[in-house]
């Protein structure tokens, strides 16, 4: 990552489209059982995650040798110069019948209209203050009170309409941790939103996250003021998803017990949602991007920024590196045990 990734803070509001900052959809590149991060090397890690971006992702992502921008053929992610790689856990629905499904994926489109995506998500860049990673969230936290609402959420969205704005800033308002469980929530939408300040030492850290840290904002706001152990202000990163639900909302096939029927691939709630991010610009185009004020997913000349058309970042996926079924009716999560057909 190019170090010197500093700009002014800037504030996202509802109209996000006023403000100068990237917002562009990604699209699925893979789904399977593999962490580089937090498992490197590991086939068929604890829980499943959806990879979006550069298509040199793989099992070890060794740090020292692996270059996205040079190793990568295409991303599924709308600029050409991203090859970075973004990945999350993957919801389920948990049926009354003890069997799973994954929920499906759709764009967000929000102040562009309808953005594209073949699954995967959509990824800001909000301006704030090589091999530079990080992990937002814990996999295994079952507790809400220790997580920020500001900064990993769900929204329930009453419609199948993506461009029908619902409610105000993210991670606001009624906004919780716990993902929503209600026949009114056609979908789901889920926010994680990255440290924005930096420790200006470590490009990451043994368990990801302590070389990074929140400033004193809530919310998609640029991050606010940092601490004097992380100074440097980086570009604040939040994922959106948007989860369809609206097939779901039959309750007589709920479970029973009246628990959530919602969940993520680690067959846990809300709390333990998270999002990995390892960087994979081109030379310094993210800088220039940040300081030539480019905006949303278009073109930016000025900073060398290049949006491919959706069919092309569509095309670009990779097959899976710890093979198993993911679709359809599953029998049992992925968690240990390879994944069998109901």
């Amino acid at each position: 990552m190019q170090l010197a990734l500093l700009g002014a803070v800037a504030l996202l509001t509802q109209n996000a489209a006023a403000q100068n900052m990237l917002r562009f959809a990604c699209s699925q590149l893979v789904v399977e059982r593999t962490d580089p991060l937090v498992n490197p090397g590991m086939k068929y890690t604890p829980h499943l995650h959806q990879i979006v971006g550069g298509n040199s992702f793989n099992i070890s992502m060794d740090p020292a040798t692996h270059d996205p921008p040079a190793m990568s053929s295409c991303t599924s992610c709308s600029f050409v110069e991203d090859l970075s790689n973004y990945w999350t856990a993957v919801m389920f629905f948990k049926a009354r019948n003890g069997t799973y499904k994954r929920v499906p994926q759709v764009g967000n489109g929000g102040p562009q209209g309808s953005l594209i995506n073949k699954g995967g998500l959509d990824v800001y860049y909000i301006p704030s203050g090589k091999g530079f990673r990080m992990l937002a969230g814990n996999a295994v936290n079952t507790d809400a009170s220790k997580v920020s609402k500001g900064n990993i959420c769900h929204r329930c969205w009453q419609s199948t309409d993506d461009n029908q704005f619902t409610g105000g800033a993210p991670c606001s308002g009624s906004d919780t941790v716990d993902i929503p469980m209600s026949t009114s929530c056609k979908m789901i939408r889920q926010t994680i939103i990255f440290p924005a300040c930096w420790d200006g030492k470590n490009l990451d850290s043994p368990n990801h996250q302590t070389h990074v840290a929140y400033g004193q904002g809530s919310g998609a706001t640029g991050g606010g003021a940092c601490p004097s152990t992380h100074p440097v202000k980086l570009p604040q990163i939040m994922y959106e998803l948007m989860w369809n639900t609206s097939t779901f909302m039959d309750k007589n096939i709920w479970p029973a017990d009246g628990s959530n029927p919602f969940v993520y691939s680690m067959n846990l709630g809300g709390p333990a949602a998270h999002g990995d991010y390892v960087f994979g610009w081109k030379g310094d185009t993210l800088q220039q991007a940040m300081d030539k004020n480019c905006n949303l997913n278009k073109d930016c000349p000025a900073a060398g920024l290049h949006a491919q058309s959706a069919d092309k970042y569509n095309a670009c996926t990779k097959a899976q590196q710890a093979p198993e079924e993911v679709d359809g009716w599953l029998k049992a999560l992925p968690l240990g045990e390879m994944a069998i057909k109901a």
